[in-house]
């Protein structure tokens, strides 16, 4: 194992909590780091006036990010291995730290942005790096249980973000989303170093800077054109020849793939037929992380005029949801098996989306509550089961590329699901000749995003009842 679990508690106690702390610190980590990504939303138009500048060039703030950690993704497996995970986790989270208190103290647009690219290269070491760390210090039988906890971070903070965001708004500074990431890093810091350390490890192979400057590419041209479309940031012509070169520079890696000793990204997991399943109809499931709590934002604040902070209170119920189901996910998967469980809680997450197009302004508000904790329930245990899923039958050897890759692939798909969402809504107001928003608008994208996971469900139904037996503890075929 490259990293294990020290303390100084009893030894029963230590035997209990041993199996929690590495998740529970990677998944503050993944917590901090989407929590950031979704608050800021909310603050741009009061960053705008800050800065003194339209609320629409803002959005650079969101793009730089998600450019700088789709471009960095692809290479944390490398940097795991080479430098080692516990030292590029610790140096991660001191750098989101960092480049966080530089976002809140800047007076420039500039600035910013310059702190935001930053942001977005610690959080592309982060995240995929700490799920190393965890990988390579659980036991394929624990592993159920520790996705459980870091799946949670994923689907709670798009929750809280909206309704954090506006609070912070109303009553304080815009400054404070990101000096709120320090606490909370310094900590992290603290944790990784008292907690997690390294062990001997496969010396890393050389660094792949061809297939780093093409999945690079690939990645920054798709996520920026899939990020665009549908908002009228960038003219169609533009978006077309942004997914059209990335699309180029996918198809040159693989083409590279093939042929490299050591690909930055190793396209031959695919071949293991769990991990390939997984992440194509995981993937299929991740777009709804990004798209609902936008879909939500949309149809709470937009369409029912809601305020930021009434809407976040309402949808804050999905939350509990996800934390209901920590508590039953590792009973359910052990008693149904990967195949079953991930089939039918497609179906009922899928059912759970269609079920938000029957709201209007008159539904009672605890209908939408019963709504959106299901939906965050069935949310939650698909993200579990799949996140487990990838790594069933994938060797230790193999941990670290296998996070890069599914890394790299879920990196995409949830740009992919809010771009789906918002073009969906944007055709549907073009049919209609509107300009302002209404209920009908939103249903369409509704439809089409739990159409998307229930497609996934005949990705599923390749696998067999005795697929991750092992990872799951289903005994019964």
């Amino acid at each position: 194992m490259a990293a294990i679990v020290k303390s100084s508690q009893p030894n029963g106690l230590k035997a209990r909590l041993a199996p929690m702390i590495i998740p529970l610190i990677v998944g503050c980590a993944l917590f901090m780091q989407m929590l950031d990504s979704t608050v800021i939303a909310t603050a741009l138009p009061a960053m705008a006036r800050s800065f003194g500048q339209d609320p629409v060039k803002l959005n650079v703030a969101i793009t730089s990010y998600l450019l700088s950690t789709a471009v960095f993704v692809p290479i944390c497996g490398w940097a795991a291995d080479r430098y080692g995970a516990r030292r590029v986790f610790a140096s991660a989270i001191f750098l989101f730290t960092l480049s966080s208190a530089l976002c809140g103290i800047s007076v420039t647009l500039g600035q910013l942005v310059a702190g935001r690219f930053l942001q977005g290269f610690a959080g592309a070491m982060m995240v995929p790096v700490g799920r190393i760390v965890l990988l390579r210090s659980t036991q394929k039988s624990e592993l159920v249980r520790a996705m459980s906890f870091l799946s949670m971070p994923a689907l709670m903070a798009p929750i809280f973000g909206p309704a954090l965001g506006g609070l912070i708004v109303t009553y304080g500074s815009w400054r404070w989303i990101f000096f709120m990431n320090i606490p909370i890093g310094v900590l992290g810091v603290l944790l990784v170093l008292r907690y997690i350390h390294d062990t001997d490890s496969d010396p890393a192979q050389p660094l792949d800077v061809i297939g780093f400057l093409l999945s690079g590419l690939c990645m920054a041209a798709l996520v920026f054109g899939f990020e665009v479309a549908g908002r009228d940031v960038v003219s169609a012509p533009v978006q077309v020849a942004l997914l059209a070169g990335g699309l180029a520079c996918g198809v040159l890696y693989v083409w590279h793939a093939r042929r490299a000793a050591s690909p930055i990204l190793d396209l031959s997991l695919f071949k293991v037929r769990t991990f390939s399943i997984a992440v194509l109809g995981g993937n299929l499931n991740r777009m709804i992380i990004g798209s609902v709590p936008f879909l939500l934002a949309m149809q709470l604040q937009v369409v029912f005029g809601l305020s930021p902070v009434a809407a976040g209170m309402l949808t804050f119920v999905g939350a509990l949801g996800a934390l209901m189901m920590k508590f039953s996910a590792g009973r359910t998967i052990q008693a149904l098996g990967f195949r079953r469980t991930l089939i039918y809680n497609a179906m009922m997450t899928a059912l759970s989306i269609l079920a938000c197009v029957v709201f209007t302004p008159s539904t009672p508000h605890i209908v939408i509550l019963t709504v959106l904790l299901l939906g965050g329930f069935f949310r939650s245990l698909q993200m579990t089961a799949v996140n487990t899923l990838v790594y069933a039958d994938v060797g230790p050897g193999q941990m670290g590329q296998a996070t890069a890759v599914a890394s790299t692939a879920q990196q995409l798909a949830i740009s992919v699901g809010v771009a789906v969402a918002a073009f969906t809504m944007k055709m549907s107001m073009l049919v209609d000749g509107a300009t302002v928003l209404a209920s009908r608008h939103v249903v369409p994208a509704y439809v089409v995003i739990a159409l998307l996971a229930l497609s996934s469900v005949l990705c599923f139904m390749r696998l067999s009842p005795t697929d991750g037996a092992e990872v799951s503890g289903n005994k019964r075929h």
